[in-house]
């Protein structure tokens, strides 16, 4: 049976053990990282590094070598990852500019399929084979020298060779931007009842002039009570354009479509019938244009 001594013995001998180890790892040799990837980096750190490719990608407007760094994480969905990030800066009060960077890079990625560069063909393999052109001797004239006296002159036959014609390599395409200082239109507002979808729901549609979805449009909406801002395009599987805001029944919204823009104003959830005669919340839904 162990007694007290030996038990005191023991644990001194293990306290000392891992005095000594913790020394040796945190003070005398701690660990040391050399060329480690950003996939490595801590959750908060990788939001931070995926907010500063969003930023460079605003600035310089290369797609691809924004898809190379951001492949650096190892995220099984960019897209996705960079969504939610947009979605959580949003919900705990970051500045709005870094949602509108990460919702722009999103939506960027997902309309954008990665550009794979074909080898361009080389003058040798689409050289044509050169064909041998007979040559036809002329015909000796009466008063001219035999053949065996006179060396027939040598013909030289010119092949022309066809010139390459490389067409230029096609560059992506930018994502859809709103036009600088072209304001917003309310082009359509639908009743929607729709019991498959949420109760008050109101859905926003953002358009370019040439009708395609523009993303990190800044939309704020505003209440008796309160105000709430979010943008376009933190939602790109339902579209790029697209952003929603669940109504509260008997209140009346006012939205406005980014700083100094469209105003829309007595918002409110309509009362749809079911066809037992129930009531239930439906929905709206807005488009707006460029003119």
């Amino acid at each position: 049976m162990i007694n007290f001594r030996q038990a005191a013995a023991f644990l001194l001998i293990f306290l000392s053990g891992l005095g000594v180890g913790l020394l040796v790892a945190w003070v005398i040799a701690p660990v040391e990282y050399v060329d480690a990837t950003p996939a490595l980096l801590r959750s908060d750190y990788k939001d931070q590094y995926r907010l500063l490719v969003a930023s460079a990608y605003a600035a310089n407007g290369n797609l691809e070598r924004a898809r190379s760094r951001l492949s650096l994480l190892e995220d099984p969905d960019p897209v996705q990852v960079l969504t939610a990030q947009a979605q959580r800066s949003l919900a705990a009060g970051q500045p709005w500019e870094s949602v509108r960077l990460l919702a722009a890079l999103a939506s960027a990625l997902q309309n954008t399929s990665p550009v794979v560069s074909s080898p361009s063909p080389t003058l040798a393999s689409l050289a044509l084979p050169q064909e041998e052109t007979p040559t036809v001797p002329p015909t000796p004239r009466p008063d001219s020298p035999s053949p065996a006296e006179t060396p027939s002159p040598a013909f030289v036959t010119a092949t022309q060779v066809p010139s390459l014609v490389i067409p230029p390599t096609p560059r992506p395409t930018r994502t859809p931007t709103a036009t600088p200082g072209a304001l917003f239109v309310l082009t359509r507002q639908d009743v929607i009842c729709n019991p498959a979808l949420p109760d008050g729901l109101l859905q926003i549609t953002v358009l370019d002039a040439a009708r395609k979805p523009v993303p990190g449009i800044e939309i704020t909406i505003t209440w008796s009570s309160g105000e709430e801002r979010f943008f376009t395009g933190l939602k790109p599987d339902v579209g790029n354009g697209y952003a929603d805001f669940i109504m509260a029944p008997d209140v009346i919204y006012t939205l406005r479509l980014a700083p100094g823009g469209t105003f829309v104003s007595d918002l409110a959830a309509p009362i749809c019938p079911t066809e037992g005669g129930e009531i239930y919340l439906g929905g709206l839904r807005l488009e707006f244009q460029q003119p």
